[in-house]
């Protein structure tokens, strides 16, 4: 697993600077730094209209090649939750999640929609 992603998603959930689920995340996106979607959301409408808002407020998303079992795991949680966002992290923190080794990682799917970033 993605060592930045994981210490980042517990720190987060522990100081109450995470949000879950993506209808609240659609709903709070503009305060968001970082929107994580999980595979169990590919298909879906929302995930699309989830990814477009993102793009329009400048909020990466980054994709998680994990089921939103796997998600809820990794935030420490004993329920599923196919999106996360973070309401407050450092761009440290959000450029090492990102750019992050991929190989063995949960998180090997990365697209960013903001800022002109990268794509995988």
């Amino acid at each position: 697993m993605n060592k930045a992603l994981e210490k980042s998603l517990k720190d987060a959930r522990k100081e109450g600077n995470l949000t879950l689920g993506t209808k609240q995340i659609y709903k709070s996106i503009k305060d968001s730094k970082l929107v994580i979607v999980s595979r169990s959301v590919d298909g879906d409408m929302l995930a699309a209209q989830l990814e477009s808002k993102a793009k329009e407020n400048n909020v990466p998303l980054m994709r998680f090649d994990g089921t939103s079992v796997a998600l809820g795991r990794a935030c420490g949680l004993q329920f599923r939750t196919a999106a996360v966002a973070f309401s407050s992290l450092a761009e440290t923190n959000i450029n090492s999640i990102i750019n992050e080794d991929d190989s063995g990682a949960i998180a090997s799917n990365i697209t960013t929609t903001a800022k002109g970033e990268q794509k995988k």
